[in-house]
């Protein structure tokens, strides 16, 4: 008995789709969507790390705090990531008066 008997008359087997996760956005992410990745999130935002998930967050503007990795990799290392700086913008020591090891700051500040 071949498996052709068993299918009902009209019926066509269709090709089987897995449906994206509830959780997972269609469209765009907007801030604080989960996301898995940064072409998830709208624009201006990026996916990073938050706690042990990853939601969407703003890119940094010129004067915002910014993370600079002494290593590749250590990245993935934080619980609370921030996005890069925005484009035309580089993540450098904050220049401040007074001593040179005062401030260890880093901020977004154009090239």
């Amino acid at each position: 008995h071949g498996a052709a008997e068993l299918e009902e008359p009209g019926t066509e087997a269709l090709p089987r789709r897995t449906p994206a996760p509830a959780w997972l956005p269609t469209a765009k992410g907007e801030e604080g969507d989960f996301c898995l990745r940064s072409s998830d999130c709208a624009a201006g935002l990026c996916c990073a790390r938050h706690f042990w998930s990853k939601i969407c967050k703003p890119v940094l503007r010129e004067g915002q705090v910014c993370t600079r990795h002494r290593r590749k990799g250590s990245h993935g290392l934080e619980i609370f990531q921030r996005c890069q700086c925005a484009e035309g913008l580089a993540c450098r020591l904050q220049r401040e008066l007074g001593p040179a090891d005062a401030s260890r700051l880093h901020t977004c500040q154009r090239h």
